[in-house]
């Protein structure tokens, strides 16, 4: 077998399990691309493009796919003593890397920073800047500092951005010397892992998803029941799935039988393995029906959170409202109509949708909501940001209902939701058969993720481009507060 190289990324895969690394060489094909976020990915990008003007004027290593062409690019800015450069790349036997910024300062003295679009240190990042530490030291560089620079989610924009506040750098020189012999041993030990000829045997584990969701989970949990038993990674919210599975608590069956669940644990396990009919609560779900009252309207927000924030007064990744869906029935037995509101990119879409929704939902209106806390939050911001509006907003606020309630109690569950209490999963049970109600039937636009990039991605966009990704939406938000008003008219039924 050839050497195995390294990088920055597949050192950090190492990290997290040899055995993602053993994979990526040699069944490259098993690997899920799902896991990979694009919008992450771009974000990561955005954020360190901003990151190399943190210390004044730079210079970047032009990027080519022949990784060791960027090295003597490298050599040759350090020796014409440029201050700053970015993507600076280095290799030393076969571990190659590249620095996000390096402040180089003469006779071989550097500092460097590693770039992340997060908002505080994660384990793996101690790791990743050892890994480069490690490199740059055995190549003679006597390394001044090693930080990380990550995202300030307490800056806030008051106009032109300010990168050193945007930006928060932590040192973390004195803990990655602790580890340059831990590196050492570490590619040492992967390179012998990687000599295996046959797949090495790895029980499925918290590294699965730490630090991030794995693409080879599917092949690794083959070893899994296959004849359709459901198993302890799909008990919805449950703590410590590891410690079950290391236990032999495997399947439903085998979860249900050592009686170790109880609550709305266990009723999933028994309405599956039972294939028990709906439960039904009639008299809790009567006691929340009699908290509602007409007019009656049901709201939907849709945000997007920028990790740069984009206008005054907001935060690194805060919320930004951009647009609701408002269904509405004025009396009990009238019409139901309908009301929206979708911003245009390129401006702080907030105030408009402020204004807008104190016109469309009147005083003291009694407005439901599926998961009220978030649409309550934004409510609260849009309060606090514009005091001319704040009397109305709060009282939208106050009198929000949640939808959600009957089901995040169980009061009404069956084994189709598993487990889960989102209206993506609520609706489809309740309403299996109805072409019309099912998010995969809609074009372009299928969930709040989606709808988020979706509405990020317009500022490029042409204007014809522009009218269709707008419909998309529009009908998108729609569906989300339709949906309300049909899962209402089922918990009416269901206790008639």
């Amino acid at each position: 077998m050839r050497e195995y190289h390294f990088s920055k990324f597949r050192y950090c895969c190492g990290i997290q399990c040899p055995k993602i690394l053993w994979l990526k060489e040699n069944m490259p094909d098993e690997f899920d691309a799902g896991v990979m976020n694009p919008v992450i990915l771009s974000t990561g990008n955005d954020v360190g493009d901003l990151a190399m003007g943190l210390f004044g004027d730079y210079t970047e290593v032009p990027f080519t796919k022949k990784l060791g062409d960027m090295i003597p690019a490298t050599q040759k800015f350090i020796e014409d003593a440029v201050r700053n450069i970015c993507e600076a790349s280095f290799s030393f036997d076969g571990c190659f890397c590249s620095v996000d910024i390096l402040r180089n300062l003469g006779n071989k003295k550097v500092a460097f920073y590693e770039v992340k679009s997060s908002t505080g240190v994660r384990w793996i990042y101690e790791h990743d800047i050892s890994y480069q530490y490690y490199v740059l030291t055995k190549l003679g560089y006597d390394v001044q500092k090693a930080c990380l620079v990550h995202i300030n989610n307490q800056y806030v924009r008051h106009g032109e951005l300010e990168l050193d506040k945007l930006f928060s750098i932590v040192d973390l020189t004195e803990t990655v010397k602790e580890k340059l012999g831990e590196v050492e041993e570490n590619i040492k030990k992967f390179r012998e892992y990687l000599k295996n000829e046959t797949e090495p045997e790895c029980k499925i584990g918290c590294q699965c998803s730490d630090p991030y969701e794995c693409g080879y989970w599917s092949h690794c949990a083959s070893d899994m029941p296959q004849d359709n038993s459901h198993t302890v990674w799909e008990v919805a919210s449950l703590r410590n799935k590891q410690w079950y599975y290391d236990n032999g608590y495997v399947t439903f069956e085998q979860l249900y039988d050592a009686g170790i669940l109880e609550g709305k644990y266990l009723q999933q396990i028994e309405v599956e393995i039972k294939d028990l009919p709906p439960q039904i609560d009639k008299p809790q779900i009567k006691k929340f029906l009699s908290t509602l009252s007409y007019p009656l309207y049901f709201l939907d927000f849709e945000t997007f959170n920028p990790a740069v924030p984009l206008y005054d007064n907001s935060s690194p990744y805060q919320q930004i409202v951009f647009q609701y869906s408002l269904h509405y029935i004025e009396k009990e037995g009238a019409v139901l109509k309908h009301k929206e509101c979708l911003a245009y990119p390129g401006s702080d879409p907030r105030r408009q949708i402020a204004k807008q929704l104190c016109r469309d939902i009147p005083p003291d209106a009694c407005t439901a909501a599926y998961n009220m806390g978030f649409e309550k939050g934004q409510i609260r911001a849009l309060a606090d940001l514009y005091p001319d509006l704040h009397d109305h907003l709060m009282n939208i606020h106050d009198n929000i209902k949640d939808i959600m309630l009957p089901f995040r109690k169980r009061w009404y569950y069956t084994k189709e939701m598993q487990g889960s209490y989102s209206i993506k999963y609520v609706l489809p049970a309740l309403f299996p058969d109805e072409p019309g109600l099912n998010y995969h039937n809609l074009e372009g636009v299928h969930n709040g993720s989606e709808a988020s990039n979706v509405f990020f991605a317009m500022q490029k966009m042409d204007k014809k481009e522009l009218g269709e990704w707008r419909e998309h939406l529009l009908r998108y938000c729609e569906l989300d507060t339709f949906a309300m008003v049909k899962i209402l008219e089922k918990l009416r039924e269901a206790v008639e």
